[in-house]
């Protein structure tokens, strides 16, 4: 029996490059808030669910293996990432066995939750892993611009791609799953139909606020204002996955705070975080604003960069510890969850003063609908840019040192003089 395992697994494996040919020649199907509202609500059948998740979730992980084999060699090469990969591997193959089963079989679709939960578990150290083998790789290799524009590029549609997953396992669970607790009585799966927006402000606050006192012993207070355009009178409510909120708003909170008390270390008073929250036809907007001396204007894209962090990074040994600043991945995974339904976080900083975060939503359930990455040829040029000069004068990276630059033209002018003399001598 063991043998007839063993040949099967062999054979399983020896197949996988063309399953996943096959999954990543189609597009992932992204889905509304509005139609995952509906389904869980009011035609939440088990068997509609996993016969869309048996075939949307293998294209969702090929087309991400398939980004995955385009990385560097030598970055594809680290064990980090090979673990990952062997992750990815593991749970397309364990979807691919049910592809063929019925789904009127009440056996079946339970084991499909069980598998689903095995999965959705496996991957939980997805993001911290895959850190950990970017950072193999710098400390191996280096790193160049043109591989790092590739890694930004791969990372920004890995984690895409990964939160997107994570939200269909969670909502067919938490749906179908009879043995789990939903988290709170009126979700559906994990949305929240009716997210009070303030509430989870003053939750995540609450929380970096604790955080930022076992390290700093002390930590800004919040002055929160709420404008609803619609209904003045309404407090304000959209359809949303509060954990996705909580996410962003809890990484901007821990960013602030630190900010805020270092740049303030020799005052006895620390200057309030101020958050505004407007809701109009269209958009939801939380807009955030410390007094934490805000960074120079050419730094804003590196605060969006996996290769760039300004606290030192942890290591592997610290996950069960939260950090107050870690590998440099919650701004950009942080904007990814703003994205991910069609919505954005910008940064605007006034050196030496403050910065302000604005996070944008959509307001309307129909029109907050996945971004999903997709691979096609597109995609694949990506991978294939070569580093070619630019169209545009390129200024240094860092501000001129003035005052060398005047002793070097005076000198060139001095030099300009004796020659001239000379000439006439």
């Amino acid at each position: 029996m063991k043998l007839v395992r063993f040949i099967m697994k062999n054979a399983v494996l020896a197949n996988v490059p063309k399953h996943i040919d096959h999954f990543s020649k189609f597009s992932p199907s992204p889905l509304s808030m509005k139609q995952f509202l509906d389904f869980g609500s009011t035609n939440a059948c088990e068997k509609t669910s996993f016969a869309f998740l048996r075939q949307e979730l293998p294209v969702r992980l090929s087309n991400t293996l398939k980004e995955i084999n385009l990385l560097p060699d030598k970055l594809l090469g680290t064990p980090s990432v090979q673990l990952v990969q062997s992750w990815y591997v593991q749970s397309l193959i364990e979807l691919l066995e049910y592809l063929g089963k019925r789904p009127d079989d009440q056996k079946v679709l339970q084991e499909f939750v069980e598998a689903l939960v095995i999965i959705r578990n496996r991957h939980n150290d997805v993001v911290a892993t895959m850190a950990q083998g970017v950072m193999e790789y710098k400390d191996a290799f280096g790193q160049d611009p043109v591989t790092s524009q590739n890694i930004q590029y791969f990372l920004d549609r890995f984690y895409m791609s990964r939160i997107s997953i994570r939200m269909l396992i969670n909502q067919h669970t938490l749906i179908f799953d009879h043995a789990s607790q939903p988290t709170h009585p009126s979700t559906i799966g994990c949305i929240d139909p009716h997210c009070d927006v303030t509430e989870v402000i003053r939750d995540a606050y609450e929380c970096a606020k604790m955080l930022c006192e076992q390290y700093y012993l002390g930590s800004p207070e919040l002055e929160l204002r709420e404008i609803n355009a619609n209904d003045k009178s309404q407090p304000i409510h959209i359809s949303y996955v509060p954990s996705h909120l909580y996410h962003l708003l809890f990484e901007l909170f821990k960013n602030s705070m630190r900010a805020t008390i270092e740049n303030h270390e020799a005052s006895s008073t620390l200057p309030p975080i101020k958050v505004m929250v407007a809701l109009g036809r269209e958009d939801l907007s939380i807009k955030m604003s410390d007094r934490g001396g805000g960074v120079p204007f050419r730094k804003i894209d590196r605060l969006f960069s996996y290769t760039y962090s300004t606290a030192p990074t942890p290591t592997m040994s610290d996950q069960h510890r939260a950090p107050l600043a870690g590998f440099g991945y919650g701004l950009p995974i942080s904007r990814l969850y703003a994205r991910y339904f069609q919505g954005d976080l910008h940064l605007y900083p006034m050196e030496d003063y403050g910065t302000d975060a604005v996070i944008h939503m959509k307001a309307l359930s129909t029109d907050s609908v996945e971004k999903l990455p997709v691979f096609n040829k597109t995609a694949l040029r990506h991978y294939k840019v070569n580093q070619e000069a630019d169209d545009w004068c390129v200024p240094s990276k860092e501000p001129l040192n003035l005052s060398s630059y005047r002793v070097a033209k005076q000198n060139s002018g001095l030099n300009y003089c004796s020659s001239k003399a000379e000439a006439l001598i």
